[in-house]
């Protein structure tokens, strides 16, 4: 027996082991992708350029802005202090015995003028020599910048350092020195603040060498701002008393320094 393939047309055909089958559908061809032009030598010169310009105009942006802030005196003042030549000198002396009470400290001495960016010279060497609570900065200046020297005295309390003033030799035998003007602000951020004998604490009234609309203003509020440091750090308002007094240095007696309790612990030499 024959089977007649064609009799059901050209959509069927008869499996030769089971029943009729409708044969694979056809696969679509594929859609055509859109092509993307390449991007000829002057686009992609023409991209790097304006890349080159944007970016130089963003580095003579800065710059300007540099060159202004760096063209004011103040701003060179600071960076000529803390880069270049630095008003103050510290050096590291291993063991000091300072209150004789056989128990050596690491002493950092510090002499010099205080500049526009002494406290943050400070806090450097304060750092690098890994001072601990109860170490001492030994001072020595003839004073300087009011605001740094107050920001001295903040970093020295939150190191939780001693003061005094003097100065010492490798061996560790401290010797008497003089501390003046804003010195002082410096000196009371220490707790004990060691009265070393015969060293001198001079206080004065602080004025601004820089021009003010309203000078008497600006004088309450320099005093105001002293006066709260002071009393954050635990010296009698007594103080602010003796500063206003003169403008020339008043060196006070030991009597009077260890009475607003700028001295806390003296100390005799030995």
């Amino acid at each position: 027996m024959v089977d007649d393939l064609d009799q059901n047309g050209p959509s069927f055909q008869r499996s030769p082991t089971g029943p009729w089958v409708a044969p694979p559908r056809a696969v679509p061809a594929p859609r055509a992708q859109p092509r993307i032009a390449a991007t000829g030598p002057s686009v992609y010169w023409w991209r790097r350029l304006a890349s080159v310009i944007f970016f130089s105009v963003l580095v003579a942006g800065t710059g300007v802005r540099a060159y202004r802030d760096l063209s004011r005196p103040e701003a060179w003042a600071y960076w000529k202090d803390q880069y270049l030549s630095p008003s103050l000198n510290s050096t590291l002396i291993p063991n000091v015995d300072i209150d004789h009470s056989g128990h050596g400290r690491t002493a950092l001495a510090i002499s010099g003028e205080i500049g526009p960016a002494a406290a943050s010279w400070l806090r450097d060497r304060i750092d690098d020599a890994h001072l601990a609570k109860g170490d001492v900065v030994l001072l020595s200046s003839p004073g300087g910048n009011l605001q740094q020297a107050i920001i001295m005295g903040e970093i020295i309390r939150a190191h939780e350092l001693a003061t005094a003033v003097g100065v010492a030799d490798r061996s560790g035998r401290v010797r008497a020195a003089y501390c003046a003007s804003a010195c002082v602000m410096a000196y009371a951020g220490g707790w004990p603040r060691y009265g070393v004998e015969n060293s001198a604490l001079g206080v004065h009234r602080f004025t601004t060498t820089a021009p003010v609309a309203d000078p008497v203003a600006d004088a309450q509020r320099v005093t105001g701002s002293i006066l709260r440091y002071m009393t954050r750090m635990g010296v009698s308002a007594e103080i602010v008393e003796a500063m206003s007094e003169t403008r020339e240095i008043r060196w006070l007696k030991d009597k009077d320094a260890q009475a607003m309790n700028l001295v806390t612990a003296p100390v005799h030499i030995r």
